[in-house]
């Protein structure tokens, strides 16, 4: 048999068949398009409020303190554990959340210092966590078998989930953070286990997560750990079960060094408290899972000021629900033992969500919801995987409305004022489920994933025109110029400030507002930012003593004016006034709340430095008598020659005292103008003597009897540094030996189990 070609085609070089682009190279191309298109979503809260960011926490706690931070990391302070100008928000390595032991939290910080907004900076961190929280769901979601279109729809919806958006990134950053590395925790946990990846990219992970300092974040990564411990038992994978412990196991390790501080220092804090009650704050309920479809749900549960949420805080996705009934569910049946781990975590945040409002360390159950959701959203990517169901059209489609209908009673029925809201949210998503059910019910997965991505585009900019700020939260409108707020109160308020003012007082007479109480006053961790050594302060833990003596509370408002009093009565120490063993050289003080009358005649020592209509300011005449010590009082008869602050990596967390008796025949005492956190130790020339504190809480050491002269040495750690450093360091090396002992065998594929079967 003869064939014949014309001339055309024995010109025609012979092209090879285009090859299909490498999946890596598609993978990473999708997983970046996520990325990009969350960072351009999370800008969309500032268009309605530029401070999204900058709000309630974040604006008097966080902020402030990372900008601290930054600036002690860069002089030298490398890992700041103690800042003692802070006062009770200073001991960081009991709060635990600001996660100095974290490498990126630590970066992160000297990035804040360099930028000359806190609101700029708010945008560029939380941006960055919920790209990390997109980037980890994307990858998990791919880990359990599910196509890249339905992982990225999952992926760009949880990071504007309500709690996600509104608390964490709005104002609680510490949980964002801590959120954000648990999907990386559990889908480098997985493939390690199965043999896909090195253990220690699982211990990293883990490792971030835990430094993190959230509990929640840790509670995460424990029931992450459980889940998948089940779902290789279940399935019998011997190695997979091994790897698992093994890793839990190193990860729990960690836990000591961040968190004992926490504990061995709650007896002398607000946190000594371990009871377990349920008084319905912030406690979502079932009907509230119902409705996490729904863009105008807004909660009925307890809350900050009274009842009833003002943000969508227990919504996940928008199709969440309304396509339930077009997603094939024959896949959790096939492949029910593979997705045992999501299942089992689902279920058990579910549980802890409607539980008690408080549980030992945790609080506010309604924080549980987004570790559910995430479980849940790896779940509904596998099934979507598989698209739309096109059968039984009409009982689909009447089920899917009957879902809508549901969403929006229930969110009239908890805000009927709202009606003309939910009206609208309502037929919002029905439009948009129309949209889905009839261009993307037999569209391509890719088709039906982008028009996902665009309708949690725009129920997110529905829901920030209903809501565009969290009112059941602080709205303090606080400064976010560095430069400004330097300008404002830096030399106006030198040295060591003590400012009595009451927040709610300022709030009623001159309005939360940089024109307003922000001219004159400052809470939180906002001195630190404006370069003011003051002693008022934002703390999650307090110190007893101190928050007593001056009737502190935790952003440092001052609420009673009987502190005016107390701060010039005289102690036991010499008859020395409480300002002295305090160090304080500027007293600012609410006109409101201790009327002119009484501040007319300063005490000994002092003058009025400004008095308006606001505000009166006290300044020390003379110096303060050690200027490079905390030490602030010493007993008659004890001449010290040389005292110093010692500044090490952790912190200004010593002090060097020398010194020479004139009658030894008598016990000598000192006060140090620093509060007595458990972990102090004190000796004269190697001999220990026991540190004990004041009644306002300040840190003393009686020289006993005999002591002719010396050098008094003061120093502090966290309690439970040791115990912590070992631990820590036993869990590294038990990841080493993991990855070492246990070699990539067995299934060596980068893709899992359930994306090898279905190819």
């Amino acid at each position: 048999m003869t064939t014949t070609t014309t001339p055309a085609e024995e010109l025609r070089p012979t092209q090879p068949p285009p090859s299909p682009p490498p999946r890596r190279a598609t993978g990473f191309r999708v997983a970046a398009g996520v990325c990009a298109l969350v960072a351009l979503l999370a800008q969309l809260p500032l268009v309605n409020n530029r401070i999204f960011y900058y709000w309630d926490d974040s604006a008097q706690q966080f902020l402030p303190m990372w900008h601290r931070l930054g600036e002690l990391i860069a002089d030298g302070q490398w890992l700041p554990l103690l800042d003692i100008g802070s006062w009770m928000g200073g001991n960081l390595a009991a709060e635990a959340l600001f996660g100095v032991y974290n490498p990126v939290n630590l970066a992160n910080y000297l990035l804040v210092a360099a930028l000359p907004d806190l609101a700029v900076a708010a945008v560029l961190v939380k941006t960055e966590f919920l790209v990390l929280l997109a980037l980890g769901t994307y990858l998990l979601c791919r880990e359990y078998g599910a196509a890249r279109p339905a992982a990225a729809a999952l992926a760009t919806a949880l990071p504007f989930g309500g709690f996600v958006l509104y608390f964490d990134a709005g104002s609680w950053a510490s949980g964002l953070i801590a959120f954000a590395w648990v999907p990386h925790v559990w889908w480098t946990t997985r493939r390690a286990a199965r043999g896909g990846l090195n253990p220690l990219w699982a211990f990293a992970a883990s490792a971030l997560a835990v430094t993190a300092g959230n509990p929640y974040g840790l509670l995460g990564v424990a029931l992450v750990h459980v889940g998948l411990l089940v779902e290789f038992a279940v399935r019998r994978r011997a190695r997979g079960t091994t790897v698992v412990a093994g890793l839990g196991t190193c990860a729990a390790l960690l836990v000591p060094l961040v968190f004992l501080p926490l504990l061995w220092s709650s007896p002398v804090t607000w946190r000594s408290d371990t009871t377990v009650l349920n008084d319905g704050f912030l406690v979502p309920g079932l009907t509230d899972l119902l409705a996490s479809s729904s863009p105008t749900h807004l909660p009925y549960i307890g809350v900050f000021g009274g009842t009833g949420l003002a943000v969508p805080a227990a919504y996940f996705a928008w199709f969440a629900l309304p396509l339930l009934p077009w997603l094939d569910w024959r896949v959790v049946r096939q492949r029910w033992r593979l997705l045992l781990a999501p299942l089992v975590v689902a279920v058990t945040f579910a549980v802890l969500a409607l539980g008690p409002s408080k549980l030992w360390l945790f609080r506010w159950p309604i924080r549980h919801l987004e570790y559910c959701f995430l479980a849940c959203a790896v779940v509904l990517a596998v099934v979507l995987s598989s698209g739309l169901r096109t059968d039984r059209v009409r009982s689909r489609t009447l089920t899917t409305a009957a879902i809508v209908a549901l969403g929006v009673y229930l969110a009239w029925a908890a805000t009927p004022e709202l009606w003309a809201w939910h009206v609208g949210g309502g037929v919002l998503l029905a439009l948009l489920v129309a949209g889905v059910l009839g261009w993307g019910r037999r569209a391509s997965r890719t088709r039906l994933a982008a028009l996902l991505c665009v309708g949690t585009a725009a129920v997110l900019a529905y829901q920030l025109t209903l809501a565009p700020k969290n009112t059941n939260v602080s709205q303090l409108y606080y400064p976010h110029s560095v430069a400004d707020l330097e300008a404002r109160f830096a030399d106006r308020y030198p040295g060591t400030v003590m400012q009595i003012a009451d927040l709610s007082t300022a709030e009623r007479t001159l309005g939360l507002h940089p024109d307003g109480a922000w001219r004159y006053f400052l809470f939180g961790n906002l001195h630190s930012a404006a370069g003011v050594d003051s002693l008022v302060s934002y703390t999650g833990l307090g110190h007893l003593d101190f928050s007593d003596t001056f009737c502190l509370d935790h952003s440092g408002s001052t609420i009673c004016p009987e502190a005016w009093d107390t701060l010039w009565r005289p102690t036991g120490y010499g008859g020395a006034p409480l300002a002295d063993l305090l160090g304080v050289t500027t007293v600012v003080v609410q006109n409101a709340l201790v009327p002119e009358s009484r501040t007319d005649e300063p005490p000994a020592g002092w003058r009025v430095h400004e008095r308006d209509e606001v505000v009166t300011v006290l300044r020390r005449e003379a110096p303060p008598r050690w200027p490079d010590s905390t030490l602030s009082w010493a007993s008659p008869g004890l001449d010290v020659t040389a005292a110093d602050t010692v500044h090490g990596a952790t912190g200004a967390t010593g002090e060097s005292v020398r010194f020479a008796t004139t009658d030894p025949a008598r016990e000598h005492r000192v006060v140090f103008s620093r509060l007595g956190w458990p972990g102090y130790r004190a000796s004269v020339d190697g001999t220990e003597l026991p540190v004990e504190t004041t009644p306002a809480g300040l840190v003393t050491v009686t020289l006993p009897p005999g002591t002719q002269a010396g050098e008094l040495t003061l120093d502090w750690s966290p309690p439970g540094q040791s115990l912590g450093v070992a631990a820590a360091a036993l869990g590294g090396l038990g990841a080493l030996a993991l990855a070492a002992a246990i070699p990539r065998w067995g299934q060596t594929s980068r893709r899992s189990e359930a994306q090898r079967d279905s190819s």
